[in-house]
C-alpha cells in the first residue's frame, strides 16, 4: 500500500501519516523524489476504518494498492511521464528523441574533439565518451582517467555538447562531480548500491544502464535507490542482456521498452551498439528502438572505428551516423515524434522533405 501525498504537501504531513500508521502497528517509510512524496506501508492488511482515516488526513491525495518493490519509479505513483532536463537543448522524454553519441573511450584530443564535432553536425544533442572504463579483462584498455575527463571537457567547450560519461564508484563521483553533465552508471555497476545512493544524493541527471543479467524488476529496483535518495532525474537505458545466443555481443531486449514504459514514468533509452556489438546492425536496431517507443539512443561513433582502442567493431563512422540520423528522423515522424524541435505550423510532408534532403543539422 502507498499513500500518495499531494504535490507540494509539506514533509510534516507525510510524517504525520507515518506516525498514525506506527501507532496502529504498521511499519511505514516516507520517500521523496522531486515533487513526489509517498508513504510506503510494509503491511497490506489495513482495515477499512484505517483506510478511511488515512484518506482524510491533511496532504493525502490518494491511496494506491501496490506490492511493488519499487515505489517512486512506478507509474501508479506518477501517471505522467517524466522529462529529464539536462540543458535547454538536452531533454529526455516527451516528443523529441534524444540522440547521444560518441566513442566508447576517450583516446586523445584529436579523436574526441573531431568525433564531437561530427556527431554535433549530424544532430546529436550530447557527447558520450568513457574516461574511466571498467573492463571484463584486466589487460584491456581501462581509459585515460582524469586526462580523459579533461579532454571531454575540452570537447564540450569547443562544441557545446553536454558530457555523458561513466562513473564507477562513489568516491570518483565526489572528485569529478562538477565536470560531468550526466552521470552514467554502467551495466556492471547497476547494483553498486553505494554508487546508486551517491548518485541519488547528487541530484545530477543519471543515465542508468540495465545489468547484463538483470530482470526488468531488478532494473527498476536499482533506479529506486537513486529516486529514494531524492533525485528524480533518472533515465533508464536498455543495452542488451546475456542469453545463450552468440551471434551478437548481447541480446538487445527491445521488448523491455514498452514494458518499462508501462511500468514506470521514467524515460527509456536504448544502446544498440552494446546491444548488438556489430556496427552493421546498429542502424536497424536504432530505428526499431524509436519505432517501439524509446525516448532516446546511445550510439557509439568514432572518427575512425578501425583505429579505436576499444569496441571498434560496434562503432559507426561519422558518415554512417549522419545517414542514420536522416533515416531516424523519418521513423520518428512516423510515430509522431522528432529528432529535432518541430516548428509551429510545419506539415508532416514538409518535415519529411526536410529529413530526406538534410545532410547535417
Amino acid at each position: 500500500m502507498i499513500v500518495l501525498m499531494k504535490p507540494g504537501a509539506p514533509l510534516s504531513e507525510a510524517r504525520e501519516v507515518m506516525r498514525r500508521l506506527s501507532q496502529s502497528g504498521h511499519d511505514a517509510h516516507v520517500l521523496t523524489a522531486g515533487q513526489n512524496t509517498i508513504v510506503s506501508i510494509a503491511s497490506s492488511r489495513l482495515r477499512e476504518p484505517e483506510l478511511e482515516i488515512l484518506s482524510t488526513l491533511p496532504g493525502v491525495e490518494r491511496l494506491v494498492a501496490s506490492n511493488s518493490p519499487y515505489k517512486l519509479a512506478s507509474r501508479n505513483v506518477q501517471p505522467t511521464s517524466t522529462i529529464v532536463k539536462v540543458t535547454d537543448n538536452f531533454r529526455v522524454g516527451g516528443d523529441q528523441i534524444a540522440v547521444i553519441a560518441g566513442p566508447c573511450s576517450v583516446e586523445n584530443e584529436e579523436q574526441i574533439v573531431s568525433t564531437a564535432r561530427a556527431v554535433r553536425s549530424a544532430g546529436a544533442i550530447a557527447l558520450r565518451g568513457g574516461a574511466f572504463k571498467p573492463r571484463s579483462s584486466v589487460y584491456s584498455f581501462q581509459g585515460l582517467g582524469e586526462e580523459g575527463l579533461r579532454l571531454l571537457k575540452q570537447a564540450r567547450e569547443e562544441t557545446g555538447l553536454p558530457i555523458v560519461t561513466e562513473v564507477i564508484d562513489h568516491e570518483m563521483l565526489d572528485l569529478y562531480f562538477d565536470d560531468i553533465d550526466v552521470i552514467q552508471i554502467g551495466s556492471r555497476s547497476m547494483q553498486n548500491f553505494p554508487l546508486l545512493k551517491a548518485a541519488g544524493e547528487s541530484g545530477k541527471p543519471v543515465l542508468l544502464k540495465r545489468g547484463m543479467m538483470a530482470t526488468i524488476e531488478e532494473f527498476l529496483m536499482s533506479a529506486e535507490y537513486i529516486l529514494a535518495a531524492g533525485n528524480p532525474n533518472v533515465m533508464l537505458c536498455e543495452r542488451g542482456i546475456r542469453t545463450f545466443e552468440n551471434a551478437t555481443r548481447n541480446t538487445l531486449d527491445l521488448s523491455a521498452v514498452p514494458v518499462l514504459k508501462e511500468k514506470t514514468h521514467l524515460p527509456v533509452l536504448v544502446d544498440p551498439s552494446h546491444g548488438t556489438g556489430v556496427a552493421r546492425y546498429v542502424a536497424s536496431m536504432s530505428k526499431a528502438a524509436v519505432a517501439c517507443g524509446a525516448d532516446g539512443l546511445l550510439i557509439e561513433v568514432h572518427i575512425d572505428p578501425t583505429r579505436a582502442v576499444s569496441d571498434g567493431a560496434q562503432t559507426l563512422a561519422p558518415k554512417d551516423f549522419e545517414t542514420l540520423m536522416v533515416e531516424l528522423e523519418l521513423v520518428a515522424q512516423s510515430v509522431g515524434r522528432s529528432l529535432r524541435p518541430v516548428a509551429d505550423g510545419a506539415t508532416q510532408c514538409e518535415l519529411q522533405e526536410q529529413a530526406l534532403t538534410a545532410t547535417s543539422w
